[in-house]
């Protein structure tokens, strides 16, 4: 018989000789628990999820409620508890204006003067511009009035000025206008006009 080799019987089953473990799953951080605040209301055990300013004089510090309390609380807030009627009305003054100081329109606060100044590149306000300036308008006397009802002008003299008014009185007479309202308001205009300069050139 030709000659076999003797069947080795292997007993129990292969481990593997690594003892290594990963690191990472032993020195993960904890997963961080959800943190519930309680309602600040006395004796409620419910959680708070809705704030409310502790005083007016603390409007950015709160107190946390629930629902129930927090409606509670608004009810019963009074921002302006024990203020006078005088302080109430300057407090609602200073919320129209945001809380900021005000001054009459006009008036400088603390005697600063302001200066404004144009920027201009191109010098366009250096030059002055075709159309002369206006100067106030001065009323004019009685006398330039007349003058002008009259349609004089320059030097005036009682020949003059009476020439001027018999022209005026022929052309501006009632009976030479066939009664025409316009014309009478003209001749009173005109005579009212020639009393004027001639009690100035009287005077004079």
């Amino acid at each position: 018989m030709p000659w076999r080799a003797p069947a080795i019987i292997m007993t129990g089953v292969m481990r593997s000789s690594s003892t290594r473990r990963s690191w990472r799953t032993a020195f993960a951080p904890p997963e961080p628990q959800p943190s519930t605040r309680i309602c600040d209301h006395p004796g409620c055990r419910r959680e708070a999820e809705h704030r409310a300013p502790r005083s007016r004089q603390q409007l950015d510090e709160y107190y946390w409620f629930c629902l129930d309390h927090v409606r509670e609380y608004n009810a019963a807030w009074d921002y302006y508890a024990g203020m006078k009627p005088e302080e109430i009305e300057a407090e609602t003054r200073k919320d129209t204006t945001w809380q900021r100081p005000t001054w009459p329109l006009g008036m400088q606060m603390g005697k600063r003067r302001f200066s404004f100044t144009i920027h201009d590149p191109f010098d366009v306000m250096d030059h002055e511009t075709d159309e002369p300036r206006r100067k106030p308008r001065v009323p004019a006397t009685p006398e330039e009035e007349a003058m002008m009802v009259l349609g004089l002008a320059g030097p005036l003299t009682h020949d003059i000025l009476k020439a001027r008014y018999k022209e005026l009185v022929k052309r501006h007479h009632p009976d030479a206008n066939n009664g025409d309202k316009e014309a009478e308001e003209r001749f009173k205009r005109i005579n009212q006009a020639y009393n004027t300069l001639k009690a100035s050139l009287a005077s004079g």
